[in-house]
């Protein structure tokens, strides 16, 4: 009997240690398949060179700054300017960038474009620097802007909806110095937010039925701009 009884205490022991290995093992793979997914959905591209955009209406360059970083410069034109970027598409989630324009009146505008069906149909968030430390309040109120091209234009919904898709920024922002930027995207909401601030500066509802599409640097009338540090999550 005693016996019997040491054979039987035994097995429960191999028994909770096999149930306690399985466990391990199929929380690791879990949170490996996790983290894949995760890896698999955010997307940094490569943009080191100029082969990886298809160019609207601007002239790019690419340089590298003293610790590496890629920085892309739009030249200045008449009209907006796009550089989408090839084979790559936004659907919904999260889009970072870093920007830099210019404290000149009318002539900086730089932010990015997204769901791109071709080089006049798009949604665009952008900055306009020039208005980021204005003592006009009214120009203030114009810092960063919501457009559905081509319907929906800054002209039109400023009339129409003043305020609703423009608006000041929440901190004081040097015109001349790098921000970024992070804007979410779903389908109820476009929400965003500037460098480290926990509220965002605009938030509003796509006027597009577009939900997918192309995504690349923008630049508006008469402006050049500077971009870096791309990063998207598509969710």
């Amino acid at each position: 009997m005693k016996k019997l009884f040491i054979v039987k205490k035994l097995l429960n022991v191999i028994k909770k240690a096999y149930w306690v290995s399985t466990g391990t093992i199929l929380l690791f793979i879990a949170c490996l398949s996790h983290n894949t997914f995760n890896q698999k959905h955010t997307i940094k591209p490569h943009v080191s060179g100029s082969n990886r955009f298809q160019l609207i209406n601007r002239a790019i360059t690419i340089s590298a700054d003293k610790q590496g970083k890629n920085i892309i410069h739009l030249d200045s034109n008449s009209n907006a300017g796009v550089a989408w970027i090839s084979d790559l598409t936004f659907e919904k989630g999260i889009i970072e960038f870093d920007a830099k324009g210019k404290n000149v009146l009318q002539q900086s505008f730089v932010g990015i474009a997204f769901h791109g069906i071709n080089d006049s149909t798009y949604d665009a968030v952008y900055f306009r620097p020039f208005n980021f430390q204005s003592t006009d309040s009214i120009r203030r109120s114009h810092s960063v802007q919501y457009i559905s091209l081509p319907k929906h234009d800054w002209p039109l919904l400023r009339e129409m909806y003043p305020g609703k898709y423009e608006n000041a920024l929440i901190n004081k922002t040097d015109p001349e110095s790098w921000f970024h930027v992070k804007i979410e995207t779903d389908y109820k909401n476009i929400t965003i937010y500037l460098n480290e601030d926990q509220k965002p500066s605009l938030v509003v509802k796509p006027l597009s039925n577009s939900t997918t599409g192309k995504i690349g640097f923008w630049v508006g009338n008469n402006s050049s701009g500077d971009f870096a540090n791309l990063s998207i999550q598509n969710k």
